[in-house]
């Protein structure tokens, strides 16, 4: 599957319009660097945050019930019941700042049946054991992403502009641990956290499990992105990638949660490296491998605030900080319009 997905070129005019707004120049400091983003993406000086979308993807992964979570891998299904219900925190955040939420089935071992507010793009009922064989075939894993896409251009026919990302899957971060050393080169042991919140001996389990992983799979450094999401992946992730893929091509504004966004972000920015600068790092999430997926990708998030919940929280948090930013943009007064002098 291809994306032709263009380089963000500057906008002449743009940094003069944010340098002559009544302030001093760089005096909202990473507003305006946001300001700019926006501004270069959409190619306008009045940029515009229409109809701002989060995507929730779910699915099960096969090496969950091996130990590598706190939590029973029927968690996954209860949560979605929960995000369906509109009791979770994802919910809440998503509600009071104005964000539309859609759920997606990418992978979830259950049968939900017809469900209003669930979007059924299910590939399986969980992947495979990635301790004992590849999580997914290629011919899954390219289903996933060719899914993920098309739901992302129907949103973005529909007239987003912003889009956010996030995940519900019990195993998820063992899955993005592999990923971030697979594809950054970060010791395994530097990428694996405690998920749900594993107590020590947990951890030692959860190492031990991937290190197993990763040495069943024996992926040179340079393996193919692609092939690195069907060894450890899981379809939530996979279609995460296509989504991310497909809302960069539509030149949209990409909003990135934390641990499992960025690791699937990664293997986005593998396939097409243009991708990275339609994202906005939303905040520095507390699980251990992140910080090597901020580094690779270059990222400085906007919050940090000890978040490792996933669901896209981050993300729904983030938000009014973006939207800050166009706003200034388009409504601030300059020096010229309210009549205030400019520095010497």
């Amino acid at each position: 599957m291809r994306f032709a997905i263009q380089t963000i070129s500057p906008l002449p005019g743009l940094q003069a319009r944010i340098d002559g707004k009544t302030k001093p120049p760089g005096s909202l400091g990473r507003l305006e660097l946001l300001a700019l983003q926006i501004g270069m993406i959409q190619q306008s000086l009045t940029p515009s945050l229409d109809r701002p979308h989060l995507l929730i993807f779910a699915g099960d992964h096969g090496a969950a019930r091996a130990g590598v979570s706190a939590y029973p891998q029927e968690v996954t299904w209860q949560m979605v019941e929960n995000f369906l219900g509109g009791g979770a925190a994802i919910n809440v955040f998503a509600r009071h700042n104005g964000l539309a939420l859609q759920v997606i089935d990418a992978g979830v071992a259950h049968d939900f049946g017809v469900r209003h507010g669930l979007l059924d793009a299910k590939i399986a009922f969980g992947t495979h054991n990635y301790l004992e064989r590849a999580a997914m075939s290629a011919e899954q894993r390219d289903a996933a992403l060719a899914r993920g896409a098309a739901i992302v251009r129907q949103v973005a026919d529909q007239g987003c502009r912003v889009i956010g990302f996030g995940e519900m899957g019990i195993g998820n971060t063992a899955a993005a641990s592999l990923l971030t050393h697979h594809l950054t080169g970060a010791p395994l042991a530097d990428c694996v956290g405690r998920g749900t919140g594993l107590d020590d001996a947990g951890l030692a389990r959860k190492q031990a499990l991937l290190a197993s992983a990763a040495q069943r799979a024996a992926l040179p450094l340079a393996a193919d992105p692609l092939e690195v999401l069907a060894e450890f992946g899981g379809f939530e992730i996979a279609m995460l990638v296509g989504a991310m893929l497909a809302a960069a091509e539509r030149r949209m504004l990409l909003l990135i949660d934390g641990f499992i966004v960025t690791a699937s972000l990664l293997v986005a920015a593998r396939v097409a490296p243009a991708v990275r600068d339609y994202c906005v790092f939303c905040h520095h999430s507390a699980e251990a491998g992140h910080l090597a997926l901020l580094g690779a990708l270059q990222a400085t998030p906007l919050l940090d605030l000890g978040l490792r919940l996933g669901e896209g929280t981050g993300a729904a948090l983030a938000w009014p900080l973006v939207r800050a930013a166009a706003a200034f943009l388009d409504e601030m007064a300059s020096f010229a319009s309210a009549g205030v002098s400019q520095p010497n």
